[in-house]
């Protein structure tokens, strides 16, 4: 039978849970990527090269996604609500120390920590959302949640350099300590205690596997334009990431109590939604990052311009991400998704058409078309996952969502940047970042078809509150019941 109501009754405000969440999940991620356009800045004042300082926005990015799952299912078993306090906990000490680095291995270092235990965030946030907030209430709250899960680290591109100009990259992280710590007391005092799973123990096993398939594809992808993609060692770390796959899935087929559970990537509504996040963020972000290197390299913006400019994305983002909830009533999930993807191809079509002399204004459309984009199809698509598992795996499917977006934008980055190395001798620089939009246009096209093959979840109602339990889909609606829009006539109605 289909429940509408919240999973989990608390005496807060759903509204009050949700800003406490959001605020600390924003003060945590916005630091990922907000050292991104002032690299150059950073490699002279540690003497460091800068390809190797890529590593401080390259790093956590990765960090942030591999260590998602294992935290998500920690959040399962120990409480959401203790884990996200430990993250943050765990955040306010590495951003410490990020002000206090005194070499670029350090600062690395000390911010793929950061990632890694801010990373406890995001899943643990995703699962109280999807416990506080009924089933008719999560597209809209989790359209908040995705804009801040994604919109955090685009908001640091967009304010890193005004603020490095300012007031220096150390102070970034010394005032991100008393935000934190701000957050972490209000988040102790406002969120609720969730159930614990004691009798669970956690896969280690197959928390080392996933990081194996996942980090070698990538520290290639970084090293092949400097060193050759017939470099021994790009080839080694190539032929690790998918032998490591096979060995994760293996794994989670024989482990008794998974990290992963394998039935929830032969759900449709659970493996392509999250597909479709990862290549959406792969050209969201990947664009993102290279975007004020044209600006700059091409066009002849200096930092705080570029910066301006770039606000048109995430400000689009902000817009649309909360209505997202009435285009997936009015389309249904895989219709909204589609429609995003399509917005994205178009975006980085468009965006491929710049050269010196484009006028700032096209600049502006193409970023906001771009926000428009993810912030229609990320909450059709989380709240799709989020009604794909059972309420005890809510933990577990916000990191599987985090770990693949952010694996998405580290491949979308590293991507992208390669596209437009490699072209550059032969097109010349401008055409060689036309080329690194198309190449991410070519990921998108890809999203379209994994939208397409999602089931929508989102009920339609009539007269009746109830039906006898047994009917089929087509009793049920004759019945009043609220049943998915496709699901098939002979069918038990509300099941997975």
């Amino acid at each position: 039978m289909h429940d509408d109501g919240p999973a989990l009754v608390t005496d807060r405000s759903p509204r009050t849970i949700l800003v406490t969440l959001l605020v600390c999940l924003f003060t945590v991620n916005v630091t990922v990527t907000i050292l991104a356009v002032s690299i150059p800045r950073i490699a002279d004042d540690l003497d460091a090269s800068q390809s190797v300082l890529t590593w401080v926005v390259s790093g956590p990015i990765l960090a942030f996604g591999i260590v998602g799952p294992a935290v998500g299912k920690l959040g399962d078993l120990w409480g959401q609500r203790r884990v996200f306090l430990l993250g943050l906990a765990g955040a306010v000490l590495s951003a410490a120390a990020s002000a206090v680095a005194w070499s670029a291995g350090s600062l690395i270092a000390f911010r793929v920590l950061a990632a890694a235990q801010g990373a406890a965030t995001g899943p643990a946030s995703f699962a109280l959302i999807a416990l506080i907030f009924p089933r008719r209430d999560r597209v809209r709250a989790l359209g908040w949640w995705s804009m801040v899960a994604a919109g955090g680290p685009v908001v640091g591109v967009v304010i890193g350099a005004p603020l490095v100009s300012a007031f220096g990259w150390r102070a970034l992280f010394a005032g991100q300590v008393p935000l934190i710590l701000i957050g972490l007391a209000v988040a102790a005092r406002v969120l609720p205690e969730t159930p614990r799973r004691t009798s669970v123990r956690f896969d280690w096993g197959g928390a080392v596997l996933l990081a194996l398939s996942a980090t070698p594809v990538l520290l290639a992808m970084n090293l092949a334009p400097t060193r050759g993609w017939t470099d021994p060692l790009v080839i080694g770390l190539l032929l690790v990431s998918p032998l490591a796959a096979v060995g994760f899935l293996a794994h989670e087929g024989r482990t008794a109590q998974p990290l992963l559970p394998p039935r929830y990537l032969r759900r449709r509504n659970f493996a392509l939604p999250i597909l479709m996040l990862g290549l959406m963020n792969a050209t969201y972000m990947g664009s993102f990052v290279i975007t004020p290197l044209l600006m700059q390299n091409v066009l002849g913006f200096d930092e705080t311009r570029t910066g301006l400019v770039s606000t048109a994305r995430p400000i689009a983002f902000a817009v649309a991400g909360p209505l997202a909830a009435v285009v997936v009533g009015r389309l249904g999930e895989r219709k909204a998704g589609m429609l995003g993807a399509a917005a994205i191809v178009a975006s980085m079509v468009w965006m491929s058409t710049i050269r010196p002399g484009t006028s700032q204004i096209v600049i502006v459309g193409g970023l906001a078309l771009a926000g428009v984009a993810m912030g229609i199809s990320n909450p059709a698509m989380s709240s799709t996952i989020a009604h794909a598992v059972d309420e005890a795996d809510l933990g577990v499917a916000g990191a599987a969502q985090q770990m693949f977006v952010q694996v998405g934008v580290t491949f979308g980055i590293q991507m992208m940047q390669t596209v437009q190395q490699v072209r550059e001798p032969v097109v010349g620089l401008a055409r060689s970042y036309g080329s690194a939009y198309l190449a991410a246009a070519v990921l998108a096209v890809l999203c379209i078809g994994a939208a397409a093959g999602v089931r929508r979840t989102t009920t339609r109602r009539v007269v009746v509150e109830a039906a006898p339990d047994g009917c089929d889909a087509l009793d049920a609606e004759l019945h009043g019941v609220p049943v998915p829009e496709d699901a098939p006539l002979a069918a038990p109605a509300g099941g997975r």
